[in-house]
């Protein structure tokens, strides 16, 4: 069983999926008013694994992430270049795709932009509303948050607490310092829809309530997101979400931790945050998707150069084994030697355990280690060696670390191989050549070593 940290609960709990082996988990996506950083990285990295380990222990999981695509950054940084917001979200998307391609993050099932979805935002706010949560001020329609008494249950603050440590607003109107903006009344040279209050736009919290609502329904089994969404946004979700429909909005509540840069959390307002456009014009996205991994995702990441020379050299060890592995050939190997099951029993035991990543690589590395030894001594079995290959492939589809050289020796080429060393047995040289020369037309290059013979692709 699967277990992992609800940060709703502040402990670790088993996960029970709503319905039988189906997953339906939502991902905060970044807002798109520039490229994306270190931390919209690591984030998308997490939760990609998540995902992949819930399939690979057999679940069906619908994810979605979307694009915030209209907010007050969206409109600064739009104005400041000249063009429209619709404009600026079309032309910082293409980069978050490029950025994580390149890291290995599969796709959503579905990636909502906000701008797509303001009728069920309205259609949220107007339930609100019949609930009698919402007011009206001078510059917009507000949630009232005495309205929802468990208010602050996610970051685990009250409500006398959260008023108590607010800062004085500006805006003397609002009946909470806490109370959010469901919908900004229109400014001029600001996109506007219409609504049953004005003209205007939403706020940014309704926009997640409204995607997770329209695209998987309530409640869900999964949010995830950066620490630092907890409050006030996700916060500010649960709240308006549970208010509007009477029941739970999700049931498990994820969180990634920050990327720091020299021990400081990793901010654009701090002006010390590192493009992932710029990581990737010098390290491999394999590199920085494995500096990743070796943190657990709950965790704080120190990111330093130091960190991405280690995963570089970290990511060549394996994948100097994997070329090891598909070169080696030895037909006299004892076999029966590597327990490839218990090896993946403590893969899982680890990734059970909240997402054990770094871990379960631990594993990784044990047993590479173990059948580099057993290669070396030539006691590795051909059908060892098969099963290992099988084994890389099914944690590779968790980790997707991996680029394998190739399918191991088909049948037909075994054979030849097999022919080519009797033939040396037999002292037919003729023959032996002969061999080498037809695998080499197939791209197999053949080694004979004192130990027997090893074979490489070209």
């Amino acid at each position: 069983m699967i277990f992992l940290y609800n940060t709703l609960l502040k402990k670790k709990v088993p996960f029970i999926a709503l319905h039988e082996r189906r997953v339906a988990m939502y991902v905060c996506g970044p807002t798109i008013y520039d490229k994306g950083h270190l931390g919209h990285g690591r984030s998308a990295v997490a939760f990609d694994i998540i995902r992949r380990y819930f399939e690979y222990r057999g679940l069906s999981v619908k994810y979605v992430s979307n694009y915030t695509d209209i907010d007050d950054k969206m409109i600064t940084r739009a104005e400041g270049r000249g063009m429209s917001v619709a404009e600026l979200a079309s032309d910082i998307a293409p980069y978050y795709e490029r950025d994580f391609e390149k890291l290995r993050i599969r796709k959503p099932d579905v990636n909502p932009w906000a701008t797509k979805y303001i009728e069920p935002m309205i259609e949220l706010i107007a339930e609100l509303e019949k609930k009698r949560c919402t007011y009206i001020i001078s510059d917009g329609v507000y949630f009232d948050i005495s309205k929802f008494p468990e208010y602050g249950k996610l970051s685990g603050q009250s409500l006398d607490e959260l008023q108590a440590g607010s800062r004085k607003e500006v805006n003397t109107e609002k009946r909470n310092h806490q109370d959010f903006v469901l919908w900004k009344f229109e400014k001029p040279g600001e996109p506007a829809w219409e609504s049953p209050w004005g003209r205007g736009r939403p706020g940014w919290h309704i926009e997640c309530s409204a995607m997770v609502k329209s695209v998987l329904g309530q409640p869900i089994d999964i949010h995830g997101g950066g620490l630092d969404l907890t409050f006030p946004h996700h916060e500010c979700e649960i709240a308006q979400s549970e208010a509007a429909y009477g029941v739970e909005f999700a049931r498990y509540w994820l969180h990634n931790g920050f990327v720091n840069i020299n021990k400081e959390k990793m901010s654009k307002s701090l002006h010390n945050f590192i493009t992932l456009e710029d990581v990737l014009k010098v390290y491999d996205g394999r590199v920085v998707r494995f500096l990743y991994l070796q943190t657990h995702y709950r965790s704080p990441l120190d990111f330093s150069d130091d960190l991405l020379a280690q995963s570089k050299r970290g990511l060549e060890r394996i994948d100097q084994f994997m070329k090891l592995l598909e070169r080696y050939d030895s037909f006299d190997g004892c076999g029966g030697v590597c327990e490839l099951e218990e090896y993946e029993e403590q893969f899982q035991n680890f990734m059970d355990n909240d997402f054990d990543v770094p871990g379960a690589l631990g594993v990784l590395f044990s047993l590479i280690t173990r059948v580099n030894d057993l290669m070396q001594k030539f006691q590795l079995g051909l059908d060892e060696r098969d099963e290992i290959v099988a084994f890389m492939k099914r944690i590779d589809s968790v980790f997707a670390l991996l680029d394998f050289p190739g399918d191991i020796l088909g049948e037909d080429i075994a054979a030849l191989v097999a022919e080519r060393e009797e033939a040396r047995r037999l002292k037919n040289f003729t023959r032996s050549d002969e061999i080498r020369d037809t695998l080499k037309t197939k791209g197999i290059v053949l080694e004979d070593t004192p130990s027997g013979v090893m074979w490489r692709r070209e």
